[in-house]
């Protein structure tokens, strides 16, 4: 499950799973409402199929009706072999990493990376990731290798469980017999579960088939030695939690977090629901978007959320297993209070998951903060947060949907469902909870189709430049600029950036006419202003077919021909070792790479204006060695050195120039899709991952700004510190 959510949120991950084949054996089957509502959103539900609905449940073995009110009231059974495959499948699809007959051996924590010591089918390797999460259960490897130790209320009963082929037994629910507790029941045709408790019975740390044949015996008079287990496990109903559930970059979730006695199927729902309380945060975090104050709310709500289960747990236990006449007083009282409606709901709404109510806001707020939004409001979509009522700013259209018309009052909801502001708490509260819980604005693109991006109801791009002017985000408005390669990759994130920050930029592309176009869409999707331009730099006439058409667009759109701004961004790389370079691939890469840069600087001289800025995008293999990039480096240098000589040239006229030097950074290259080569290249970075466009496309927005004026002939390193060795 939250391998999902990470994907969702466009994290790289790795799951790491001991066994080679997935478990044979479903030790839990029940599925609450607010799991299958998790679930709705998702999009999982049709891949279980039709789920059997049971709207009887219990507290401590005392009948209860757990119906609520909800698109999916009581239990829902789905055995746990099926409930892992589906979310195995659906993790898998968005790119998921699970490596299955892995086993953790060993963890290294660094103040930037954990390094996980894995053995599997090939032998001994490492993982390197930002954080690791430890969701394997309740004797975790990641536990006893940090040494964290649960607290909270050992261990003092056992329960023995089986699954057990040719009995025939008499059905029994939580029967509580003068020796113990004897539940059975039928799992099909022929098999059985059995599951007993010998009152006064203390955990034994390895009961088998025989200890329970004998346990079985003794409380229920029974014999089902002849029988075939087909699996044996014992539990005990030790109550403990870990103290914090992120300890620096390590964190837990599931059983490994918590240890309950699992009645009631609430564990494995509790588990998944830590999931998908984490998933978006550390998403969110791992991939820039916002800092580790969102990371830190995670334990905040959740082992809150895991201490109060606990505590309605240990209650079961003791009516469940608890012997002699104060716990038949007790069972007595619970029976009397179960048929009173509020005393119902309460119980039911703590089994199913649908009380929890996180401390979003301020107290005494509205009785919505925090709860869950209410089914028939709407659902947020996977990994996305949605507004109803008001329109969702474009800078964080990537990560929220809207829907502005929506009846009733207007709310945010994160995507993990849970409210975080109301239209009671103003509007200046909405701003602060899009930070607080959405994170630093995007620069990334155009907004999701179908998504409100404006802050107010007037059309057109009169509104789009009132949303960019709200967020402060027009400094370079009335400049013109021209951004080389910018269909796509790098060249398209600078022109979208200079473009949000008001520019009309001219975009241009050698072949990708359509890319370009897409570029271009996005950007006045977004309110702002672009073109394109073409021209096969490396050619002969490049320079002057470039500059033909963008004076021309120029004058359409301003009357004028002046350049504030030039982005020397196209390129082209080598990928070729040494010995297989040839004479025409050499010239090629000079060609484009650094001649047209010069000849472009020479042109744009007629154009640009006093203040100007123009700014070459180098490369980090400058200062990085890659054999087989021996060529293209040397083409950036040449680059390097057009921008020294050229700042002392253009400096009287108060024209900067400055390199920009990325690292690895997604370019829409198919590697890119290759988890294992991502993770690779991300472990070059100080920071752990590979860079984005967007990464490049700031440091570039602010070379082009007033802010940058007194920095010109700078190498900028922006390989994510690639370059720190």
């Amino acid at each position: 499950m939250l391998a999902g959510e990470l994907r969702l949120g466009g994290a790289d991950v790795v799951v790491l799973e001991r066994r080679a084949e997935p478990a044979a054996e479903s030790r839990a089957s029940t599925l609450h409402a607010r799991t299958m509502e998790i679930f709705a959103s998702r999009g999982l539900l049709d891949a279980f199929g039709p789920l059997p609905n049971e709207p009887m449940g219990h507290f401590g073995g005392i009948p209860l009706d757990l119906t609520l009110p909800g698109p999916y009231p009581g239990q829902w059974k789905a055995p746990q072999t099926r409930t892992e495959a589906v979310l195995a499948d659906w993790a898998g699809a968005l790119g998921a990493d699970l490596r299955r007959g892995h086993e953790l051996t060993g963890l290294a924590l660094h103040p930037d990376r954990v390094v996980a010591d894995v053995r599997g089918p090939e032998g001994k390797t490492r993982v390197t990731g930002r954080y690791v999460v430890a969701c394997d259960g309740g004797d975790s490897t990641v536990r006893r290798l940090t040494g964290v130790e649960p607290e909270g209320a050992a261990a003092g009963r056992e329960l023995i469980r089986a699954d057990v082929d040719g009995i025939d037994i008499p059905a029994r629910r939580f029967q509580r017999l003068p020796r113990g507790l004897a539940i059975a029941g039928r799992i099909g045709a022929k098999i059985t579960r059995v599951m007993v408790h010998e009152y006064g019975r203390g955990p034994s740390g390895s009961a088998g088939f025989a200890d329970l044949v004998e346990v079985w015996r003794r409380v229920t008079g029974e014999d089902i030695g002849h029988g075939e287990p087909l699996w044996v496990n014992a539990f005990d109903d030790a109550a403990r939690q870990v103290p914090c559930y992120r300890a620096g970059r390590v964190l837990f979730a599931g059983d490994a977090a918590h240890q309950q006695l699992p009645v009631g199927g609430q564990a494995l729902n509790l588990g998944l629901q830590d999931a998908v309380n984490l998933g978006w945060k550390l998403a969110l975090h791992v991939t820039g978007g916002a800092d580790e104050t969102l990371l830190d709310t995670y334990h905040a709500e959740r082992h809150a959320v895991g201490a109060a289960v606990l505590g309605g747990i240990r209650a079961q236990a003791t009516l469940l297993l608890g012997d002699g006449p104060g716990v038949e007083a007790l069972r007595t009282v619970f029976r009397e209070l179960v048929v009173h409606e509020p005393v119902r709901r309460r119980l039911a709404a703590t089994i199913c998951g649908l009380d929890v109510r996180y401390d979003v806001g301020p107290a005494g707020g509205p009785a919505e903060l925090g709860a869950r939004l209410a089914p028939e409001r709407g659902a947020v979509r996977a990994g996305r947060g949605l507004l109803l009522g008001r329109a969702v700013p474009a800078s964080y259209a990537d990560r929220v949907d809207a829907v502005p018309d929506a009846a009733g009052p207007a709310v945010l909801a994160r995507p993990d469902g849970h409210v975080v502001w109301t239209e009671a708490l103003g509007e200046q509260a909405l701003a602060a909870a899009l930070g607080d819980w959405f994170g630093t604005p995007s620069h990334t693109g155009a907004p999701v189709p179908g998504t409100a991006v404006t802050d107010a109801p007037a059309p057109g791009a009169a509104r789009k430049a009132t949303t960019r002017r709200r967020h402060g985000m027009d400094a370079l408005e009335n400049k013109t600029a021209l951004v080389t390669g910018a269909s796509r990759g790098i060249g398209r994130g600078i022109a979208q950036r200079l473009a949000r920050d008001g520019a009309l930029v001219a975009v241009h592309y050698a072949t990708g006419r359509d890319d370009a176009e897409e570029t271009v869409a996005a950007i006045e999707g977004e309110g702002g202003r672009a073109f394109t331009v073409a021209a096969r730099l490396g050619e002969p006439g490049d320079v002057h077919r470039l500059f033909l058409d963008l004076e021309r667009g120029l004058k359409e759109r301003t009357g004028s021909t002046e350049l504030n701004i030039l982005v020397n961004n196209a390129g082209v790389m080598g990928g070729v070792a040494p010995e297989d370079m040839t004479t025409e691939r050499f010239d090629e890469l000079f060609a484009v790479n650094a001649r047209a840069p010069y000849f472009i600087v020479q042109r744009a001289l007629t154009n640009l204006v006093a203040g100007g800025r123009i700014v070459n995008i180098s490369s980090g293999l400058t200062r990085f060695a890659n054999p087989d990039e021996i060529a293209y480096a040397m083409t950036k240098g040449a680059v390097e050195q057009l921008t020294l000589h050229f700042a002392k040239y253009l400096a009287p006229r108060g024209i900067t120039i400055n390199s920009v030097a990325p690292g690895i950074t997604r370019n829409g290259n198919p590697v890119f899709d290759v988890p294992e080569a991502v993770e690779q290249m991300a472990q070059l970075s100080a920071f752990g991952r590979v860079g984005e466009p967007q990464d490049i496309a700031d440091v570039v927005a602010f070379l082009a700004s007033d802010g940058a004026r007194w920095v010109t002939g700078a190498f900028i390193d922006a390989t994510g510190g690639t370059l720190l060795g």
